[in-house]
C-alpha cells in the first residue's frame, strides 16, 4: 500500500470522525459513539495484512492469516449499521444520519478490501493466481456468515478465544441443521455474494502497477 493510499484512508477516517462529532453535537447525545469502535475493528485486518507482507515462509504466516480471517468480517460488518438509520434522531436530519452511516460503512469496507488485496497478493506470490482468488472468494463468502453471527447472534471476533466452546457449538448447529436455519444461510449467501461483487468492482478499479499485474 502506497503512502498516498494510506494518507487517503487516514483522511477518510478523519472525515468519519468529523461527521460523527457533528451528529452528536446536533443531537445532544452520544448514541452513535460505537461507530468509532466499529471503525477501529475494521482497520485491524489492514494492520494484520501489512504485517503479512514481511513474512516469506508460509508456516510463519499461519497465525497472522488466522488472526486476519478472524477479524476480516468486522470491516464489511459496518455495512449492516445502516439498520440503525433513524434511531435516536434527536432532531437530526435523516440525510445527516445517512451520510454518517454511509461514510463509516464505505470507509470500513475500503479498509477491508485493501487488506484482502494485500492477502491475495501474498498468496499469488507464494502459490498461484488461482489459489489467491480462491482465498479471496472464500474469505468474502465466510464474511457473510461472520456478519450474521455478529449482527444477529451478537458474537465478537475475540469470542473464539474467550468462549470457544459456545461459539463453535453454535456454528456446528447451523452447519448440521441447515434447513432449520434458512434465515442464517439466506443472509450468508446474500451478503457473501454482495461482497464478492463489490470486491470485484473494487479490484477492477485498482490502478495497474507492477505488483498488481501479477494478480490480473
Amino acid at each position: 500500500m502506497s503512502p498516498r493510499v494510506f494518507l487517503l484512508y487516514l483522511l477518510a477516517c478523519l472525515w468519519c470522525c468529523i461527521v460523527l462529532n457533528l451528529r452528536m453535537q446536533m443531537a445532544g447525545h452520544h448514541y452513535y459513539a460505537f461507530m468509532l469502535w466499529n471503525l477501529f475493528l475494521a482497520a485491524i485486518p489492514l494492520g494484520l495484512s501489512l504485517g503479512l507482507r514481511r513474512v516469506r515462509r508460509p508456516i510463519l504466516a499461519l497465525p497472522l492469516l488466522a488472526a486476519w480471517l478472524l477479524f476480516f468480517p468486522n470491516a464489511p460488518y459496518v455495512l449492516t449499521d445502516l439498520m440503525h438509520l433513524s434511531e435516536h434522531p434527536g432532531g437530526v436530519p435523516k440525510w445527516l444520519d445517512l451520510l454518517m452511516l454511509l461514510s463509516f460503512a464505505l470507509v470500513s469496507l475500503g479498509l477491508g478490501f485493501q487488506s484482502l488485496h494485500i492477502v491475495q497478493h501474498w498468496f499469488a506470490r507464494q502459490y498461484s493466481h488461482a489459489t489467491a482468488w480462491c482465498v479471496s472468494i472464500g474469505a468474502l463468502g465466510l464474511s457473510g456468515f461472520g456478519i450474521y453471527l455478529g449482527r444477529f447472534d451478537r458474537w465478537n471476533s475475540w469470542d473464539l478465544l474467550h468462549r470457544p466452546a459456545s461459539l463453535l457449538s453454535r456454528i456446528a448447529t447451523y452447519i448440521l441443521h441447515p434447513m432449520a436455519h434458512t434465515r442464517t444461510w439466506s443472509f450468508t449467501l446474500g451478503f457473501g455474494t454482495l461482497l464478492i461483487f463489490a470486491y470485484l468492482f473494487w479490484f477492477s478499479s485498482v490502478p495497474t502497477a507492477q505488483d498488481n499485474r501479477k494478480l490480473d
